[in-house]
């Protein structure tokens, strides 16, 4: 599917049997949604650029993402996408830039493009420039990264409650289990949060090298945004290292919490089992077959057995308590 965006925000379908002999003049983006091979012909016709293609963007090596050639400016980079779901990934998408127009090519549907072509129309005087576009695609791109660290912070203080609680929560046992699942949220945030970096840095790595783009050099304006952009990149990687070693820290209270858990369970059989030592004692000496024993002939002698074993049990147990090992 390709989407061309007039100056205004104006969005319009192009067709491969529109056959369209050339762009009008005031497009300056062109979208690639999931392209296939004939609107990918079609895209490289009109804009008279080569278009990467599925395979080029799995295959291309990480030194070749941002190169020229004379006719256009090539930048490929990895974003997020699916942050809101149960499995966010990674996505190449390759951004040409030229004179006259930018064209995006993905494969995936990272929401800062909606965001951004949904803003378009907001644009005081509107985009005038290809790299005015692609300077504000990416500083939309670099807003909505900073909103999905924004939501893993949130998620994971939401997560330290859980794993800790409140004052009258921390007294009550909770089982293994609640906190086995709970490893399972923390792993899924543990991948937003490590895919976010992956892309925070290959995002400063394409601002680096269009800050060098001859047009952006020329627009002060674009050329002040493109700094803003990577110092606003540099402070979302740091802060998604700080979001990371919180993670770090609930993943160890987690298992830590687990272990104690399970100790605790293992304490109790360890105590039973010496608590009930001494009256098994009794019982043994006193289920020995031997023909001569004192108290085989005693009246009481079956009840005492049993207040003895109650009395072997009792004090370990009450020493135990005052031990505070119970």
């Amino acid at each position: 599917m390709i989407t061309a965006y007039r100056s205004n925000g104006e969005a319009m379908m192009l067709l491969v049997d529109q056959q369209l002999e050339a762009l009008s003049p005031d497009i300056i983006w062109l979208d690639l949604n999931c392209p296939t091979r004939e609107e990918d012909h079609y895209a490289e016709r009109l804009t008279g650029i080569e278009v990467p293609t599925r395979q080029d963007l799995r295959d291309i090596e990480p030194s070749s993402r941002l190169y020229s050639d004379g006719k256009a400016h090539y930048l490929t980079t990895s974003l997020l996408a699916h942050a809101d779901s149960r499995a966010p990934i990674l996505t190449d998408v390759a951004f040409v830039l030229t004179d006259a127009v930018l064209v995006t090519v993905r494969y995936e549907d990272p929401r800062a493009f909606m965001l951004f072509a949904t803003s378009m129309c907001r644009i005081s005087g509107g985009l005038q420039t290809a790299h005015a576009a692609l300077t504000k695609l990416m500083e939309t791109i670099t807003d909505r990264t900073a909103e999905i660290l924004e939501n893993a912070e949130v998620k994971g203080d939401g997560l330290l409650q859980q794993i800790f609680g409140t004052d009258q929560a921390i007294s009550k046992r909770r089982p293994p289990k609640f906190l086995e699942k709970l490893l399972i949220e923390i792993a899924h945030h543990h991948r937003l949060v490590s895919k976010a970096r992956d892309s925070l840095t290959s995002l400063s790595r394409v601002m680096t090298f269009l800050y060098t783009v001859p047009a952006v050099q020329a627009d002060q304006e674009a050329k002040e945004l493109c700094r803003s952009i990577s110092r606003d990149v540099q402070s979302l990687s740091e802060h998604a290292s700080f979001i990371s070693s919180n993670i770090t820290f609930l993943l160890d209270a987690s298992l830590g919490l687990i272990n104690v858990e399970q100790n605790a369970i293992i304490k109790i059989f360890s105590i039973a089992s010496v608590v009930f030592l001494p009256p098994t004692l009794v019982a043994s000496i006193y289920g020995m077959n031997f023909k001569y024993m004192p108290e085989l002939e005693w009246i009481s002698g079956y009840p005492s057995s049993l207040l003895l074993m109650i009395v072997s049990a009792v004090i370990p147990f009450f020493f135990f308590r005052w031990k505070g090992w119970l």
